[in-house]
């Protein structure tokens, strides 16, 4: 008998063309546990009291605050608001490569974001689209309508990663852009120099955004499984270099340790939330977790 979680394996959302089709897989599967937005949407925010004043609803009365100095206070309110997206997109040609998975980097990138713009359209809280290389490509507008799900999937769906990459300017380019505070989703394999990618970060959250990092490497690029004599070909520059893999793996799997740990610290102080992916883990769970562990800290 076929099961849910056999048509979310990586082998089979592969075959599933359409990407809203592969969205709600994700989101109507395993987000049903979850009551309340894990993007904080619809959030009314309470910002002070002030004395009860003739005229004033009774009903906005803070009763605790009452029972506590027996005097009468009024709760006020920001108005309510909705939550607004971006989907940022590297569209680097490194994002292109897989070793032995069925998904790309880049693949499981556009998997991650179809999910997510799904969830956000679903909660009526517009979300728009930005692609970058060196610098920023091309954007969609952030809306909540319907019809912005097609278009963000049919972009995504028609997008290939093939140029080279300049994270810290694509994502300070972004910071320029944003005129209102939003939840900034950034999808990339970080391949770029960490300071500088950093700093671009510092700037979006210098601005009030709430930042998102889904750091997404290849299953081969955390488990180093190779054997023997190998080449080696950087994506983008196109240099090569030869190595004994069994003499190597040691340094290079420290290396790429402290390269994760670095920004897991670096996210940490500047307050963004950092997820660590490979294209091994099943992303509906990777990302279904994720929430989860957002939506507990509101």
């Amino acid at each position: 008998m076929t099961t849910a979680e056999s048509y979310l394996k990586p082998e089979v959302i592969r075959q599933i063309s359409r990407l809203d089709l592969r969205a709600q897989f994700v989101v109507k599967g395993f987000l049903q546990g979850l009551h309340a937005s894990p993007f904080h949407g619809f959030s009314v925010e309470f910002s002070e009291h002030r004395r009860y004043e003739q005229g004033d609803d009774p009903k906005d009365i803070d009763w605790l605050v009452y029972a506590k100095t027996d005097r009468y206070y009024i709760k006020k309110f920001e108005a309510e608001t909705n939550i607004t997206g971006y989907l940022v997109m590297d569209l680097s040609r490194s994002m292109g490569y897989t070793y032995r998975q069925d998904l790309t980097k880049f693949d499981y990138a556009i998997s991650l974001a179809a999910a997510l713009c799904y969830l956000m359209v679903h909660q009526q809280d517009p979300v728009g689209l930005i692609t970058f290389d060196t610098k920023v490509r091309a954007s969609l507008p952030p809306k909540s309508k319907r019809k912005q799900l097609g278009d963000v999937l049919s972009l995504l769906a028609n997008l290939k990663p093939t140029g080279e990459t300049n994270i810290a300017n694509s994502l300070s380019q972004v910071a320029g852009m944003l005129k209102h505070r939003s939840v900034v989703m950034v999808f990339s394999d970080l391949l770029g120099d960490q300071d500088e990618v950093m700093r671009a970060l510092y700037q979006l959250r210098h601005r009030s955004h709430d930042v998102i990092l889904f750091h997404i490497l290849d299953e081969a690029e955390v488990t180093f499984p190779f054997d023997g004599m190998v080449e080696l070909e950087d994506p983008e520059t196109k240099e090569k270099m030869k190595v004994d893999a069994n003499n190597y793996r040691q340094d290079y799997q420290q290396e790429l340790n402290a390269f994760r740990d670095k920004y897991r610290q670096d996210c940490f102080q500047a307050g963004v939330d950092y997820v660590e992916l490979d294209t091994s883990m099943q992303f509906d769970k990777a990302l279904t977790e994720y929430l989860i562990s957002r939506q507990s800290r509101f």
